[in-house]
């Protein structure tokens, strides 16, 4: 990928929508990292609404390390997967507790030893509670990376380490946040708003659509008037010659009945 599509892509969007944060809200890093988890197939808007409440009653790793399962369990259950997430949850808090004394670790390896954390929940962590480099890759942004063309792979690794190879590690986390936003309202999945996108100079999959367009249009004129022109002045001959050929042989019919 080339480095100059990529900072286009980023200073567009930055003048569209302006500096963005993170979508979860959260107090701490800790509450980040669990809200990260409860987002996996759910959206921010509802991991909010349940977090408020949750961070009240366990507001860090030691004190959800030494909650009930069930209990945990209950309170989440709107998230979706609430039984999977809830394991990922005691487990990834009784290794701060036991492992990390305590305290998130601060770095992509240790955070990648908690139990149920990934690149990308780590990533969340480091670039928005951390204030280290760190560039999420969600749906969002695994889809318009390939639409865009910031990326001709779909695996989230490899794209973000094309994105990352050539943008400055303080963009990545903003980055990833423009692109999200972008994702959500003019370029959501199945209905891209693409003639009203403010990429379409940029974006590949835009290019592509418009060019097809292009060719394609003259094709379909052509046929169409040939269909209209040609069809029903061949058949509106054929229909009069018969009709004449009938008239003829009427007459001569009646005239012989006549005769006789």
């Amino acid at each position: 990928m080339e480095s100059a599509l990529a900072k286009q892509v980023y200073d567009k969007l930055l003048s569209v929508y302006g500096p963005q944060k993170c979508f979860l809200e959260h107090m701490t890093p800790f509450q980040l990292l669990v809200a990260t988890i409860l987002s996996a197939q759910c959206t921010d808007k509802r991991v909010n609404m349940v977090t408020r409440d949750l961070f009240k009653r366990w507001p860090d790793a030691e004190a959800f390390a030494n909650c009930g399962r069930e209990e945990l369990e209950q309170a989440i259950f709107t998230c979706g997967f609430y039984r999977a997430k809830a394991d990922h949850i005691l487990k990834a808090s009784k290794a701060i507790v036991e492992q990390f004394h305590g305290e998130l670790p601060g770095t992509m390896e240790g955070l990648l030893e908690l139990p149920g954390v990934g690149r990308k929940t780590a990533n969340v962590v480091l670039g928005d509670a951390l204030g280290q480099p760190g560039f999420p890759v969600d749906t969002h942004v695994r889809r318009l990376a390939g639409l865009i063309g910031l990326s001709a792979s779909s695996d989230p690794e490899v794209i973000e380490s094309d994105v990352c190879s050539v943008m400055p590690p303080e963009t990545w986390a903003q980055f990833s946040h423009l692109l999200i936003v972008h994702g959500r309202t003019r370029c959501p999945a199945n209905r891209p708003d693409c003639p009203g996108c403010e990429l379409a100079r940029l974006c590949r999959h835009t290019k592509a659509v418009q060019s097809a367009g292009k060719q394609s249009a003259p094709k379909k004129t052509v046929r169409a008037s040939a269909k209209k022109t040609s069809k029903p002045v061949a058949k509106k001959k054929v229909t009069n010659k018969a009709a004449s050929t009938g008239r003829t042989a009427k007459k001569t019919t009646s005239k012989s009945g006549t005769g006789s």
